[in-house]
């Protein structure tokens, strides 16, 4: 059985890892030019750097989404293809037997022309029944990872979770420059990054903890980065405990199909 994640991220990396430590396929579906901020956690990364490796599962990108031949060479070196598709036309080639929305838009999705044997979608602005068959909630708190199959998670409060000083959002529009790293400790006031001629400083002490992709156009108050403060960098490159509850989500909701179980390892 196939699963198509639309979404490269780190929660939807998550995800995949769950999946694929479980004994299932795993292909995903990414932009152009992804966003994802947790880049050393997200195989969304392998459409810049051709290939990653994220807690020892690799993923390769695949620029062609028609390029049936290479992705089931992927396939065959035991790696996960992400494949440049934002429309996801690949699905209607690939036939998965589940879709996970994991792009984290916060709206609705848009047809795609395709109808999975289970539509999974993750956060805010899926709701079973309607747009999808079953959501998963993505917000931290005692319902996290919980499948809906009526209904859907809590909506978007436009808010981050925990410190919001945490985020760090583009104060102007323009190309995004990185001054510092992944991993690295800064410092309140220390100059991290600049965007469209403005510098961008660390709000708080903490470990760079994610960063879009240098070279990027960004928008004003587009999220570019994350800080965390507790100071720990192994934890960049770790999934985090969030991305692999909503992963246990979703295979809770794959195995709770009769149908769908029948084709898990085949």
């Amino acid at each position: 059985m196939l699963i198509l994640i639309r979404g490269g991220g780190d929660l939807a990396t998550g995800v995949a890892i769950r999946l694929i430590r479980c004994g299932l396929r795993v292909v995903i579906t990414e932009l152009p030019q992804p966003l994802a901020v947790r880049r050393t956690v997200s195989f969304a990364e392998a459409v810049y750097a051709g290939e990653v490796t994220v807690e020892g599962i690799h993923a390769q990108s695949v620029p062609d989404p028609t390029d049936s031949l290479r992705i089931l060479a992927i396939f065959g070196k035991q790696k996960v293809p992400v494949l440049v598709d934002p429309d996801c036309i690949a699905a209607k080639a690939l036939h998965p037997a589940v879709i996970v929305d994991g792009r984290m838009t916060k709206r609705p999705p848009e047809p795609i022309g395709y109808i999975p044997g289970l539509y999974i979608g993750l956060g805010p602005g899926f709701v079973a029944g309607k747009n999808c068959q079953a959501a998963i909630e993505t917000r931290r708190g005692p319902a996290l990872g919980r499948v809906f199959w009526s209904g859907g998670p809590e909506p978007d409060t436009g808010q981050p979770e925990g410190i919001q000083a945490r985020v760090l959002r583009s104060p102007a529009g323009g190309e995004f420059n990185a001054r510092t790293n992944i991993g690295e400790h800064v410092e309140p006031g220390q100059v991290i990054a600049e965007v469209g001629g403005q510098t961008i400083t660390a709000p708080l002490a903490g470990v760079l903890r994610g960063f879009i992709h240098p070279g990027l156009g960004v928008t004003q108050g587009m999220k570019i980065g994350d800080i965390d403060p507790r100071g720990d960098p192994g934890l960049c490159q770790m999934v985090s405990d969030k991305a692999l509850s909503i992963g246990g989500g979703v295979l809770e909701a794959i195995l709770a199909k009769p149908e769908l179980r029948l084709q898990m390892w085949t």
